[in-house]
């Protein structure tokens, strides 16, 4: 039996994780679960919202699924996601988005996976204050980190069966960050002449999702463009309430929404737990449980085919019906 990570966090994330953990097992798959807390709700007791337990659970199961956790303001490190990410290398920022079925979208047959590389580039923070009129952010760029975020993607795409494999910069103005970002990517595809090859740069990209985003298949970007359009994405398949993601280096992976905690509605039985239920399905499939993922993924799309929705998708359904609905459609 694989025994996996699952940090339930805060907010409504037991609410959501429950609800994973229920359709997991529904569908006939066995999973030793090593629970454990983290975020705002631990930080009384344990002084931290990422307590060294979890990240030792990581450690030892190699595998996390991944409630949202609240980072707490003003004090602490930035974000308990950019301590994972940090602490286990996990170098890999993958966001696929897909049109779901019911969702209300402006375009239809979006399918793109968004690549991001996770460790440097200006969103890693190194800033000073040179005077007080004067701050400077620093961008690298290693050759290291660009090669392999660049394999990360064609190898994925060959794994997944995807066609192409798109390079995202803006080389034409910083020539030696962004350019050696660029020079990577193409040192790296030739190890890969079956996947097709594009090069765009940042803005015309942003300017072509809004457009015509169908054209796209998979994006490898540095860090901060990685951020950004992968937000962007999320938005052209009805959200980030319906987005799923994941961090994944060599040795660890960790599979989680990219939605926040809603303490707002903690405990009021609305959340929706998709989201974290596609991260999951992208968990199986990475472990090699591909005959639950395609399962559970069919699933959720007869559920949401059927008009069967949580408020915040303008349906009627509590956290729990939705679940049900989503166990019914498992037979």
């Amino acid at each position: 039996m694989t025994r996996i990570t699952l940090i339930n966090g805060d907010g409504i994330g037991p609410e959501i994780s429950d609800a994973v953990v229920k359709i997991i097992e529904a569908a006939g798959l066995k999973i030793d679960w090593d629970i454990q807390s983290a975020g705002a709700d631990v930080i009384e007791k344990e002084g931290t919202p990422l307590p060294d337990r979890v990240l030792e659970s990581i450690k030892r199961n190699k595998i996390a699924l991944k409630a949202p956790v609240t980072t707490p303001i003003g004090k602490g490190f930035r974000s308990v996601n950019v301590q994972l990410r940090k602490t286990l290398d996990l170098y890999a920022n993958l966001r696929p988005c897909k049109n779901l079925p019911n969702v209300k979208t402006r375009f239809d047959n979006v399918d793109i996976i968004v690549v991001r590389e996770n460790t440097e580039d200006l969103y890693a923070g190194i800033e000073r204050q040179i005077d007080e009129n004067t701050a400077e952010s620093i961008k690298v760029i290693t050759k290291k980190a660009s090669e392999r975020i660049c394999k990360f993607a064609f190898d994925y795409a060959v794994k997944n069966n995807r066609k192409e494999v798109c390079v995202v910069t803006k080389a034409n103005i910083m020539k030696l960050s962004d350019g050696l970002f660029l020079e990577c990517y193409r040192n790296v595809a030739e190890n890969y002449p079956q996947i097709n090859r594009r090069e765009i740069l940042v803005d015309n990209l942003c300017m072509q999702l809004v457009q015509n985003p169908s054209q796209f298949d998979v994006l490898v970007l540095p860090n901060l463009y990685g951020d950004i359009v992968s937000d962007l994405c999320a938005g052209l398949i009805g959200g980030l309430g319906v987005a799923q993601g994941a961090n994944i280096g060599d040795n660890y992976a960790v599979f989680e929404p990219v939605h926040g905690s809603a303490p707002d509605i903690k405990g009021q039985n609305k959340a929706n737990p998709t989201a974290l239920l596609l991260s999951a399905v992208e968990m199986l499939k990475y472990i090699g449980e591909n005959y639950y993922a395609e399962k559970i993924n069919n699933a959720l799309y007869k559920t949401l085919s059927g008009g069967k929705f949580t408020p915040d998708l303008g349906g009627n359904l509590t956290s729990i019906e939705f679940t049900e609905e989503i166990i019914r459609h498992l037979n």
